[in-house]
């Protein structure tokens, strides 16, 4: 680490240095009038800063206003600046968006409900599943001390009621670090992890220094998307966001625009933007972070800060609701306010691949993000780092939201392999097959169905298929392999599955059909004269003896005539050994349409020959 000296559990050090420069805490500001950042300067090394920046001077309004529009972008805005709407209305159900924070803001519920009522939102409370708030460690007791004057709770009321705004479906964790030691931020991530997020946003900020690859092991959890806010002090990198484990995010200015295809325009945050919105976004070259090798851009030799941006100017901000250490509603902005944008959007595309970084997905899609091409947030060689432009740049990396394309993982490739086809006996339990199929993500879990199979097997969802097939069937059965970010993959094979036994007259239960010498008669049942149905392909069966598979029941020389005579013949699977299955046991020739019938009493040695059907028991056989 990069300082051996902490404050206690608690933060209890911190919390008095904050509560005894309250009145500096409330003062410190951004550099131009009209914007105030909520939390005061680090405290010391390895501690960070929440990032929120409120605007000042505006109305203040408590509770549900239902007359009056707060200021500031409310939900509908941001998914239609982020082409956002249709997937805020029908996804994120069963994913969980953790918010880590610092201390405890003992309000955030009660003010989530405000704000969620205020905008037509269902409700998200502890008591519907939908909320949760726990500690650094992921218990629900004790939380850290109450957040006072340290700004953190606006941090909390930011993260919750944008979260809201982007994935109102979503449910979310609230989990409260000790303090704003990097120590207990990150044990806070990995319990938000623990307890089942796939998505995590970190709206804090400690400037970039040597010893911060200590800190990454937090941060690096894969499968799961984890953001992190670029910083608000214009050109320049600070920690988390340097981290390659996080999706780095970038601040723009929004401001709607009836001219822009859009509806919406966007540039750089910085102050040469409006000329009233702070320092602006953070960006830049890393100093002590590795390039991952997703990052291809060729002016920063380690980690260039950001991978994509959402609204941050405090000017052009979102309304939240904080009633604890604020007076009510308020506009804020921020990259506070962009991390949760972008860790909400990550929900709404659904989990990440089990084994992936999710920091790539936007490199892999950028046709799927609107290019930040205007601003600057400062001055910097090369300039991309500090200035917009068309494709990646510094300030909002590949860029911001076109809807959830770019966040979603990459399209996995899954191969599926054919067993080839498959023999079964009917009534007789099959050797369990285990189909076999690879994910080119190696941590992808895969789950398999199958259509087509004969009836009486199944598959499990680990792809072995089991069961006892009933009746003849020539099936094709079709395998498919799916992974969790909806990648598949299919093979096709034939299942023949074939009955053995004797078939008998229906004339004389004791009378069978045999072979003798070639020609195909009645006998008495043996059990030399069992014989093997198989389906063929076109819905017909051959019927060959059991004992010498090569030997088919076949009709004379391909003849069509009625009395034309049925012989035993080398199996060629021609039309003359190819019998359609009707009912009542009818045995039809394919190419005669007549049927194999015994023209005598039912007596032995009779030879059968193929007669115009006629539905009596001279054609019915009983078929194994």
């Amino acid at each position: 680490m990069r300082s051996m000296w902490k404050v206690s559990a608690a933060g209890a050090a911190v919390l008095a240095l904050a509560a005894g420069s309250a009145a500096a805490a409330a003062a410190s500001t951004a550099s131009t009038p009209g914007i105030e950042r909520a939390c005061s300067a680090p405290a010391g090394p390895d501690y960070a800063q929440c990032l929120v920046l409120v605007r000042t001077g505006l109305a203040t309004r408590k509770g549900v206003t239902p007359d009056v529009t707060p200021a500031g972008y409310g939900p509908s805005s941001l998914q239609a600046a982020y082409n956002l709407t249709l997937a805020a209305a029908a996804a994120g159900t069963g994913q969980t968006v953790a918010l880590v924070d610092a201390y405890d803001d003992p309000d955030a519920e009660s003010d989530l409900a405000v704000y969620r009522a205020q905008y037509g939102l269902p409700p998200c409370t502890t008591a519907n599943g939908c909320f949760a708030k726990v500690n650094e460690e992921g218990e629900a007791s004790p939380l850290p001390a109450a957040a006072g004057t340290t700004g953190w709770a606006t941090e909390e009321s930011l993260d919750l009621d944008v979260v809201s705004a982007i994935c109102p479906n979503c449910h979310i964790l609230l989990v409260e670090a000790n303090s704003p030691y990097l120590d207990d931020l990150g044990t806070a991530v990995d319990s938000a992890v623990s307890l089942g997020a796939r998505f995590v946003s970190n709206s804090y900020a400690a400037p970039e220094a040597s010893g911060d690859s200590a800190y990454n092991a937090y941060y690096d959890h894969p499968g799961v998307a984890v953001t992190a806010a670029a910083g608000d002090s214009g050109y320049g990198v600070e920690y988390p966001a340097a981290s390659p484990y996080v999706t780095a995010v970038g601040g723009t200015e929004l401001t709607a625009d009836a001219s822009a295809a859009r509806g919406w325009a966007e540039q750089v945050w910085g102050d040469g933007a409006s000329g009233t919105d702070g320092d602006g976004t953070g960006s830049g070259c890393s100093a002590y972070e590795a390039k991952p090798s997703w990052q291809t851009d060729t002016g920063c030799a380690g980690r260039t800060v950001a991978d994509v941006a959402a609204d941050a100017d405090p000017d052009t901000g979102a309304a939240i609701y904080d009633s604890y250490d604020q007076s009510g509603w308020l506009e804020v902005g921020g990259t506070s306010e962009a991390a949760p944008i972008i860790a909400a959007t990550y929900a709404l595309a659904g989990a990440p691949g089990a084994g992936d970084n999710p920091a790539e997905y936007p490199y892999e899609h950028t046709g799927e993000l609107y290019d930040v091409a205007t601003g600057s947030n400062g001055t910097c060689s090369p300039s991309y780092l500090c200035n917009g432009g068309p494709g990646y740049n510094g300030p909002a990396g590949n860029g911001t939201p076109d809807g959830t394309g770019a966040f979603s993982a990459a399209d996995n490739t899954v191969t599926v392999a054919s067993p080839g086809t498959q023999t079964a006996m009917q009534g007789t339990k099959i050797t369990s097959v285990a189909i076999a199929a690879t994910d080119s993500d190696p941590g992808q879990t895969l789950s398999y169905t199958a259509s087509g199979l004969p009836r009486g097997l199944s598959i499990s969802p680990a792809g072995v298929i089991t069961g006892t097939p009933a009746g003849l069937q020539y099936a094709t059965v079709k395998v498919t392999a799916t992974d969790s970010t909806g990648a598949s993959g299919s093979a096709t094979f034939v299942w023949r599955v074939e009955s053995k036994g004797a078939i008998r007259s229906g004339r004389s239960s004791g009378g069978c059909i045999a072979d003798r010498s070639g020609r195909i008669v009645i006998a008495r049942c043996a059990r030399s004269q069992r014989w093997l149905l198989t389906p063929e392909s076109n819905g017909t069966v051959t019927v060959s003896l059991a004992r010498a598979t090569g030997t088919c029941v076949s009709v004379l020389d391909l003849r069509t005539a009625s009395g034309t005579k049925v012989v035993a013949r080398n199996c060629v699977v021609d039309r003359s050994q190819e019998w359609t299955v009707a009912g009542e046991g009818h045995l039809i020739g394919k190419h005669s349409g007549k049927c194999l019938t015994d023209p005598g009493s039912g007596g032995t040695g009779t030879q059968l020959e193929i007669a115009a059907c006629k539905d009596t028991a001279a054609e019915h056989w009983k078929l194994p």
